[in-house]
């Protein structure tokens, strides 16, 4: 094989391997249209490609950096330093004729290595590192219920999303329904059985239906556009969802929910932990006017000592210094009021929070009652509005009763047909809160 060849045959292949890199996200971006897109696999794109997600990971990685740093305060500060200086003029004597006697050089010379440590400081530095350690806490929840409350809005937006698009339909044939009966009224009005009034009370009708699905197709755009940037769906890939209202009411388990909406919410465990951080950060502020106990030790090159101040000699160093706070300027004592204040403060929003808690898990319970009850109902009239349609449709086709029956009894089947949607939609999305108030998992 010629260099020649070789060469082409690389480039060929570097080529290929380019383009797939370059196809490679162009068929990632394409998986949503080949697939119906279902709840779960919309949580699962959220929690890998949502910025806000990834934000909060890195949040978790400065917070384990900052409690590196803050053991390193058990560990000694190792420093290396050297310096030179010129000094003129400097000491000398004179001992008669024979000559005089210099003290010190005027080039002087100094390197050293320094090792400094705090030996004693009463337990400043354990109480540092446990408030990193709490901080690393905390941003592990923060995120954890940032991946909840980004969930929680990917099943408001896709149920939302259904319920706009059921409601369009709903809406929809209740305009083919008025176009039905606009046709046959204008026949009528031509053969002088209806009146002019009838025709335009019809058409009056479908003008405000068509408004009203502008207005749904207006929030069913909103709605979408919103998923797509919590998943990271494409614009231009189509929005298939997988998923319905099909469901069978039941009443939920009352026992043990406040328990375990007090035990599993993540608001919760975020305030306990705040609670513990603001007694930590007390801890710290009392301990601020202890004294500090550090110690240093030195070994290094320099010149000036007799008898032959200009040559380098080594040299080793070592000492204790002890440190008392006496005056700070009222520093000190500020500090603890403001540490004793933000621990009250802590626990008075933990306690908020735990009245919170419980009210969240009452009020969704009773609004699961309420869509449960809601939907046995809603499906009563929806049954009677359509049997009162087909009568008022058959009477009027007859003859038998008049255009604004007619118009009253479609718009009164539309409005059944949307409180059935409304009230399956509120059971749904009163299900998936009850499990976001008491703090269960749904992915």
């Amino acid at each position: 094989m010629t260099k020649k060849s070789i060469l082409t045959r690389t480039a060929g292949i570097a080529a290929t391997a380019l383009m797939l890199a370059w196809l490679s996200p162009a068929a990632a971006a394409d998986e949503p249209a080949k697939t119906p897109l279902t709840l779960d696999r919309a949580i699962r794109l959220v929690r890998e490609n949502n910025p806000a997600l990834k934000a909060a990971a890195e949040e978790i990685t400065a917070a384990d950096a900052r409690i590196t740093q803050s053991r390193s305060a058990w560990f000694p500060q190792i420093s290396a330093s050297a310096g030179y200086t010129w000094l003129d003029t400097v000491s000398k004597m004179s001992f008669g004729n024979s000559g005089e006697l210099q003290f010190m050089p005027n080039d002087n010379y100094d390197a050293k290595v320094t090792a400094r440590a705090t030996l004693i400081d009463f337990g400043k530095r354990g109480t540092n590192v446990n408030l990193a350690k709490s901080g690393k806490k905390t941003a592990e929840e923060s995120l954890e219920l940032a991946r909840r409350e980004l969930s929680y809005q990917t099943v408001q937006h896709f149920y939302g999303i259904l319920f706009l698009r059921e409601n369009l339909r709903v809406e929809e044939k209740e305009i083919v329904a008025l176009n039905k009966a606009l046709d046959y009224t204008t026949k009528r009005y031509q053969a002088g059985t209806a009146t002019r009034f009838d025709v335009l009370s019809t058409e009056v009708r479908i003008a405000a239906t068509r408004n009203r699905t502008l207005d749904i197709e207006h929030e069913l755009r909103r709605s979408e556009l919103t998923l797509r940037r919590l998943t990271g769906i494409a614009e231009n890939a189509p929005l298939s969802l997988q998923g319905s209202f099909v469901l069978t009411p039941k009443a939920p388990d009352n026992s043990g929910l406040v328990a375990q909406a007090l035990e599993q919410r993540l608001e919760l465990q975020l305030s306990r932990e705040n609670e513990r951080a603001a007694k930590l950060h007390r801890s710290l502020a009392m301990k601020q006017g202890m004294p500090v106990v550090t110690g240093s030790l030195s070994w290094g090159v320099t010149n000036g000592y007799q008898p032959d101040i200009y040559e380098m000699r080594n040299n080793v160093a070592a000492g204790l210094h002890l440190e008392i706070p006496l005056f700070t300027g009222f520093r000190t004592s500020a500090e603890r009021q403001e540490s004793a204040a933000l621990m009250r403060a802590a626990t008075q929003r933990r306690i908020d929070t735990e009245e919170q808690v419980k009210s969240d898990v009452e009020a969704t319970i009773h609004a699961l009652q309420t869509a449960s009850e809601k939907i046995t109902t809603t499906e009563i009239q929806v049954q009677q509005a359509e049997l009162a349609a087909r009568h008022v449709r058959a009477r009027y086709e007859n003859g038998m009763a008049t255009a604004l029956d007619l118009l009253d009894t479609e718009a009164s089947l539309s409005q059944a047909e949307l409180a059935r949607l409304q009230a399956a939609y509120a059971y749904v999305m009163s299900s998936y809160t009850l499990k976001r108030v008491t703090g269960e998992v749904f992915w």
